[in-house]
């Protein structure tokens, strides 16, 4: 049994990595292959050429060419983009022109990847600026590596996959960056994120949302500027602001990797028609930083499947 410190603002966690048993039956770095989404993920990691800063291609399995039925079937790989890969204070330092609605970019990331950690670092800058909403959904398809991420959900791995299903994509993979649940990017690749966030940055958003508190109760009020024309869920996610772990095992062994707004819970808390004013109460407990989304919806084959971001608000 190993153990990960995590260092924290308010306070020191710990998470403990469970050991490997899976027994690998393949040798890493030939093992690929597609699995349906409604199956766990198995992937075949890329070749980074520099972990901390150099140019990486996306890993697609062969086997994504042999006919697979969209919306049915995805394959998981590594990326990350160019090699202009910004540094925390580069991101941070970028235009933040005064909003209202802050743009939301989510990092789907994972300690047992190597070439996520220039990806976490950019999300630090991100998670600086009063403009944009960053967050790091850990998924858990990479512990198979060696190194079980004391972070990663399968909820947040289903949530990658539904991003997939919804434009028909055959593939997931880490690091990804989807900004206002529209744009999807390599994780690491600055000009791209730069240009998505100015062009979310030009289009206003079609909902005002405010928040009054009362206690640990929070009333979360809606209004469309001009009706969605579609259903949308109202999320509440909750994140710790910052962690440092040591990571032991597989991929990025021996690295200390800092990470910011680590997402820990994603709920569903309202259904919306995004059109008729609506106003409802939700408790948000505990220290940790709470923000609400307001996200159009499509249906899924169980839940729903996730659209354009069309408002966004801290909570607490």
């Amino acid at each position: 049994m190993t153990t990960a410190q995590v260092d924290h603002p308010a306070k020191r966690q710990q998470f403990r990595a469970l050991p490997l048993r899976f027994a690998l039956l393949f040798s890493l770095g030939a093992f690929a292959g597609a699995v349906s989404l409604s199956d766990p993920v198995w992937a075949q990691e890329g070749t980074p050429t520099d972990m901390m800063g150099g140019a990486q291609t996306p890993s697609v399995p062969p086997s994504l060419q042999d006919g697979l039925q969209q919306n049915d079937q995805a394959a998981t790989g590594s990326a990350t983009g160019s090699e202009d890969v910004a540094s925390s204070r580069d991101i941070a330092t970028l235009d933040t022109p005064d909003m209202r609605t802050p743009i939301v970019v989510e990092l789907f990331t994972s300690q047992g990847c190597a070439a996520c950690p220039p990806a976490d670092k950019l999300l630090q800058g991100l998670a600086a600026r009063d403009d944009v909403i960053a967050l790091a959904l850990h998924v858990d398809y990479w512990d198979y590596l060696g190194w079980k991420d004391p972070f990663g959900q399968p909820a947040f791995t289903s949530r990658q996959k539904g991003y997939a299903r919804a434009v028909k994509e055959r593939m997931i993979y880490t690091p990804q960056m989807i900004v206002n649940g529209q744009q999807r990017l390599l994780g690491a690749d600055r000009m791209a994120i730069k240009s998505a966030l100015d062009a979310a940055t030009s289009k206003p958003s079609p909902v005002e949302i405010s928040v009054a508190q009362d206690g640990a109760n929070y009333r979360i009020s809606l209004a469309a500027k001009t009706a969605l024309g579609q259903d949308a869920m109202v999320q509440v996610v909750r994140y710790i602001p910052d962690a440092s772990v040591d990571i032991l095992r597989g991929e990025n062994a021996g690295l200390t990797v800092n990470y910011a707004n680590i997402v820990t819970q994603w709920h569903i808390v309202a259904d919306w028609d995004g059109e008729t004013p609506m106003s409802f109460d939700t408790q948000v407990e505990g220290d940790n930083p709470a923000v609400v989304i307001v996200q159009t919806s499509q249906p899924g084959r169980t839940v729903p499947l996730p659209g354009a971001i069309v408002g966004s608000a801290r909570i607490k």
